[in-house]
């Protein structure tokens, strides 16, 4: 007689690309949260906003969604060389979506920036621990103004 096993366990999170459009990266606003005034000096970071639109083509959200590409300086060389992903924005609803993010790059870095190959990649479910509502959150993780 056999024996048969059978494991329970969360349902696997299928990944689902995005298409990305209209981005553009500009400094933040000088009011920002994310600037970080009484932190600036020639050693420090600066704040820059990543802005588009993304578009899901389901008919459900997809979820926990990063942004992946490279941030380029004047001469077109990577100004975060080590690092495509450059972060999060949530969960995306069916249809297009702005979306916003900050980046830190480091100050000093010859502009204007540019960036190249921006896409999104998200879940078909949750796959991060999600910030509770009396959760401190850091200044680069807050929402970003619309624009």
């Amino acid at each position: 007689m056999g024996l048969l096993i059978l494991l329970i366990g969360p349902a696997l999170a299928a990944a689902t690309d995005l298409k990305v459009s209209d981005v553009v990266l500009e400094p933040c606003p000088a009011g920002d949260q994310g600037t970080q005034p009484e932190l600036a000096r020639p050693s420090g970071a600066s704040c820059w906003a990543l802005r588009g639109v993304v578009v899901n083509p389901g008919a459900k959200p997809v979820m926990d969604t990063d942004v992946f590409g490279l941030i380029l300086d004047s001469s077109g060389e990577p100004v975060l060389p080590n690092r495509t992903r450059v972060g999060s924005i949530g969960d995306v609803p069916p249809g297009r979506s702005n979306f916003a993010l900050r980046l830190a790059v480091p100050a000093g870095t010859p502009g204007p920036l540019g960036t190249r190959s921006v896409k999104a990649r998200g879940f078909s479910s949750p796959v991060r621990t999600r910030a509770g509502i009396d959760d401190e959150l850091l200044p680069l993780e807050e929402a970003l103004e619309p624009q």
